[in-house]
């Protein structure tokens, strides 16, 4: 006997690993520089110098002691450091023991859902989202209730996460910079929903936590700047990754921190360590702990990206593309031509022209376009552009 419900989980589709596995085949057939991928979010960026540097050093100095267990929520040291940077960035006083290092951010959501929502409570996800909340959601035996964000900037729309509240929500995933849309969710944004979570935790006689999905912090554009979730809102999780700001999105290293303002935040810290265990999720990387540990002030570059995203904004407009203009992360999301959003995503593969259709997103009618590739492939992918709306176009 197998588990039929995670045997269906193994055969239902990814659709963004699938594009992107298609993506290598057609550039075997007929070269890289003919198809313009922009599927997946693998960072084109290198890895910043002291980070290649540091783990080859440590691998070296290391002797075999990199490849030795830690603590189960990672070095006391490398923990330290990492709540000292927080603390120097955002005038915290967080200690090694607010702090629980996971296997990129998947890791610390997958924990921090099973920690505090219970079988048949409610996880509230705000459209579009990255599908996986959905599963991890699943795992813990909880219901995901989807909330749409607001149509006309893509930031959290109040009165509707009001509505969606009920005696059984547990929590609530938020991301920004998001992922699919490149919005950042503005400071009075969140302001109006910690207030309105106040308002529910009172009304309601229970603590409703907020998880803040934050692997692309540091990729902002314009000299904007997150808000600090938990200066907010007390109750809240703060899921990271390097993943993104130091292109290691195969190392999967990051964290999750439990805020010493969170109310009775050492026993939630408690149960976010018995979740780790429950899944499995303890002792991350110990050369990769020391890594980050040693280069967490290092300096993000996001001027590729930036560079990539204007281009490809000023492109599309200039073609006729309605654009939603990304204030982070390296996505950009862009209305089809018809809608549906996958008919349109293959019209645009006839074009080499390979798309996210939002149905990935639990979204109608839009495409995740993936600027995080070289400037190449980007300013050869507006010709492609072009083409497919004058095929629409033409019909």
């Amino acid at each position: 006997m197998i588990n039929e419900d995670m045997y269906a989980l193994g055969a239902a589709p990814n659709k963004i690993r699938e594009i992107f596995a298609y993506g290598l085949d057609r550039k075997a057939q007929i070269g890289d520089d003919k198809v313009f991928d922009l599927s997946i979010g693998n960072p084109s960026v290198p890895s910043p110098a002291i980070v290649d540097e540091t783990i080859a050093r440590l691998a070296k100095e290391g002797k075999g002691t990199m490849h030795a267990y830690s603590m189960s929520p990672g070095l006391v040291e490398a923990r330290a450091a990492i709540a000292e940077n927080l603390n120097k960035r955002f005038n915290q006083n967080y200690s090694a023991a607010n702090l629980y290092l996971t296997a990129g951010a998947s890791s610390a959501i997958c924990i921090a859902i099973k920690a505090v929502v219970l079988p048949g409570e409610e996880l509230i996800a705000i459209t579009p989202y990255f599908p996986e909340y959905k599963t991890w959601a699943s795992n813990a035996g909880a219901v995901t209730v989807e909330v749409p964000a607001r149509t006309s900037d893509f930031q959290l729309d109040i009165p509707a996460i009001e509505a969606a509240i009920t005696p059984k929500t547990a929590a609530i995933v938020i991301n920004s910079p998001n992922n699919p849309v490149g919005s950042v969710y503005s400071d009075e944004n969140l302001k109006q929903l910690a207030d309105l979570l106040r308002a529910k935790n009172a009304e309601l006689g229970r603590t409703i936590y907020l998880i803040s999905d934050e692997p692309y912090r540091e990729l902002v554009y314009d000299g904007l700047v997150p808000a600090w979730v938990p200066d907010l809102y007390e109750a809240t999780f703060v899921c990271y990754s390097w993943s993104k700001s130091f292109s290691l999105p195969g190392e999967r290293i990051g964290y999750l921190l439990v805020p010493n303002t969170m109310p009775d935040w050492q026993r939630v810290y408690t149960a976010c360590s018995g979740a780790g265990r429950s899944l499995g999720y303890i002792c991350d990387s110990v050369l990769f702990q020391k890594v980050v540990a040693e280069c967490v002030d290092a300096p993000v570059e996001i001027e590729p990206y930036d560079r990539n995203r204007k281009i490809l904004l000023d492109g599309l407009r200039e073609i006729g593309y309605n654009v939603i203009e990304p204030q982070g992360a390296f996505y950009m999301w862009i209305e089809a031509l018809e809608p549906d959003a996958e008919a349109f995503c293959e019209v645009c593969r006839q074009h080499e022209l390979l798309l996210v259709p939002s149905n990935g997103f639990l979204t109608q009618g839009w495409t995740r376009v993936g600027y995080c590739c070289s400037e190449e492939t980007i300013r050869g992918s507006l010709k492609a552009f072009k083409e497919v709306y004058d095929e629409y176009q033409a019909r």
